[in-house]
C-alpha cells in the first residue's frame, strides 16, 4: 500500500512537470519580463558580451606573447657533397662524396615577443572602446523596441478580446431583433425586407466576430513571440483595455524637457563619428615606425639514430634577444590615399550626424503631434459611440412602433459598429503613440538596468 502511494505521488508530480507553464502579465509585468527574455534582447546581450571579448583580443596583442615549437627532423637520405679528393689523401683533380651531419635532429624553441611601440595598436585599443560603447547603445535601442513592440502586442491582444466580446453582444442583439422581426413576419405586422435587412446584418456580424477570433488568437502568438515564450503558451492579461489608455493620457509627458543626451540614436550617431575619427587617426599612424622585441631560448640535440628520450643524449643549448624595427619609408602614395579616403569618410559622418540631429528633432515633434492627436481623437470617438449608442436606441423603439423603415435601422445599426471600432482602435492609438513618444524622449532610462548576459 504505501509503495502504491509513493508511485501514485510520483506520477502526480511528473504529471504537474510535463504541464506547460501558464503566464499572467500585468502590462509592465509583460515589458519587463520580455527586455530580460525576449530572442531580441538576449542576442543583444550576447553583441555586448562579444565586443567586450574584441575589446580584450585587442588589448592582448600588445602584451607579451610567447610561442613553442617543437621540431624534429629524419633524414631519409641525407645531402652528399663533394670536396677536393686531396684533403683525403687522394689525386689532385678528384672529389671525394661526404655526408655532413648528423641523420636524425629535435630542437625545442621558446620565444617570447613583445610590443613596444605601435601607433595602430594605441587607436585599436580606443577604437575598441567605442565599439563597446557602441553595442551597448544599440542594445538600449533594442530594449526600447522591444519594450514599445511588447506594449504594442499586449494593446493588440486587448483590442481583439474587446472586439470579440462587442461583436458577441451585437450579434446577441441582432439575434433577438431577427426572431422578434421574424415573428411579426409571420403575423403579418413586418415586411419581409425587415427579415432580410436584420439577415444581411446578422450574417455580416457573425463573420467579423469568427474574424475577430481568429485575429484574437494570432495576436496572442505574436504577444508571445515578442516575450520569447512558446507561441502556444496562455498567458493571461492582467490590464484591461480602458485602464491602460486612461494611464496613457498624461499631456504633461510632451512638456518634458529633450535632452539629446539621453536619446539612444543620437549617442549611436556620435560613436560612429568616433569611429570615422579613429580610422583616421589609424590611417596616419600607419606612416610611425613600429618596434617589436623578441628572446628566445632553444635547445637541439642530433644523432642518427633515436635517442632523443635517453638520459645521455646530449642537448646543445641557444638563445637569442633582439629588437626589430619596421620604419614605413615610400609606399608610392598609398597610405596618402587612405589617409584622404577616411578624411572624406569623417567628413560624410560629420554630415550624417548633423542629419541625425535633426531627424530626432522631426522624430519628437511628430511623436508629440501624434500623441496629442490619438488623444483628441479618442475623446471623439468616445464621445461618438454615445451619440451613436442613442441614435441605434432611437431607431430600435421607433422601428418597434413601426415609425421607421428597416433600412433607417440598419443605418443606425452600422453607424453605432463602426463607432465600436473607432473607439477601440483610438485606446490602442493612444497607448502606442504614448509609447512611441517614450521612446524618443528615452523614457524610462533602460540604460540603467542590469542586461548582463544571463543566456
Amino acid at each position: 500500500m504505501r509503495k502504491l502511494t509513493i508511485i501514485a505521488i510520483l506520477l502526480i508530480s511528473s504529471l504537474g512537470f510535463s504541464q506547460e507553464r501558464n503566464y499572467s502579465f500585468s502590462m509592465e509585468e509583460a515589458v519587463n519580463f520580455a527586455l530580460d527574455s525576449s530572442y531580441t534582447a538576449i542576442n543583444s546581450r550576447r553583441e555586448i558580451a562579444k565586443s567586450i571579448k574584441k575589446k580584450w583580443e585587442t588589448t592582448a596583442a600588445g602584451l607579451p606573447q610567447i610561442d613553442g615549437v617543437v621540431d624534429y627532423q629524419n633524414q631519409l637520405k641525407q645531402p652528399v657533397t663533394l670536396i677536393p679528393g686531396e684533403i683525403a689523401g687522394g689525386a689532385p683533380g678528384s672529389f671525394v662524396p661526404v655526408v655532413f651531419g648528423t641523420k636524425q635532429n629535435m630542437s625545442l624553441t621558446g620565444t617570447l615577443t613583445q610590443l613596444i611601440f605601435d601607433g595602430s595598436y594605441l587607436v585599436g585599443l580606443k577604437a575598441a572602446k567605442v565599439f563597446v560603447d557602441y553595442n551597448e547603445n544599440t542594445n538600449e535601442k533594442t530594449l526600447l523596441e522591444v519594450r514599445k513592440g511588447v506594449i504594442n502586442a499586449y494593446g493588440s491582444v486587448l483590442l481583439t478580446q474587446e472586439s470579440v466580446a462587442i461583436f458577441e453582444k451585437n450579434l446577441a442583439t441582432l439575434k433577438d431583433n431577427l426572431k422578434e422581426t421574424q415573428a411579426m413576419y409571420d403575423n403579418g405586422f413586418a415586411e419581409e425586407e425587415d427579415v432580410e435587412q436584420l439577415q444581411i446584418t446578422t450574417s455580416q456580424i457573425q463573420n467579423q466576430l469568427s474574424n475577430s477570433e481568429r485575429m484574437e488568437s494570432i495576436a496572442k502568438q505574436m504577444l508571445n513571440l515578442a516575450l520569447g515564450i512558446p507561441v502556444d503558451a496562455e498567458v493571461n492579461l492582467e490590464d484591461s483595455l480602458e485602464t491602460l489608455t486612461t494611464e496613457s493620457i498624461a499631456l504633461a509627458l510632451t512638456e518634458t524637457e529633450f535632452n539629446f543626451e539621453n536619446n539612444v540614436d543620437y549617442r549611436i550617431a556620435q560613436n560612429l563619428t568616433e569611429q570615422r575619427e579613429l580610422e583616421l587617426k589609424l590611417e596616419k599612424s600607419k606612416a610611425l615606425p613600429s618596434i617589436n622585441g623578441f628572446v628566445n631560448y632553444g635547445t637541439s640535440a642530433f644523432d642518427n639514430e633515436f635517442v632523443f628520450f635517453d638520459s645521455e643524449t646530449s642537448w646543445f643549448q641557444s638563445s637569442v634577444l633582439g629588437v626589430s624595427m619596421n620604419i614605413p619609408i615610400f609606399s608610392s602614395l598609398q597610405r596618402s590615399a587612405r589617409t584622404q579616403q577616411a578624411k572624406i569618410a569623417l567628413e560624410q559622418s560629420k554630415t550624417d550626424f548633423v542629419q541625425a540631429t535633426q531627424q530626432i528633432n522631426l522624430d519628437l515633434e511628430r511623436a508629440k503631434s501624434n500623441y496629442k492627436f490619438a488623444i483628441e481623437n479618442y475623446q471623439t470617438a468616445e464621445s461618438n459611440l454615445k451619440l451613436a449608442e442613442r441614435i441605434e436606441s432611437k431607431n430600435l423603439i421607433k422601428y418597434r412602433e413601426g415609425i421607421t423603415t428597416s433600412f433607417d435601422l440598419r443605418q443606425a445599426q452600422t453607424q453605432l459598429y463602426t463607432a465600436q471600432q473607432e473607439y477601440i482602435n483610438s485606446m490602442l492609438d493612444v497607448i502606442d503613440t504614448k509609447a512611441t513618444l517614450e521612446t524618443v524622449l528615452n523614457t524610462p532610462q533602460l540604460s540603467n538596468r542590469d542586461y548582463s548576459e544571463k543566456n
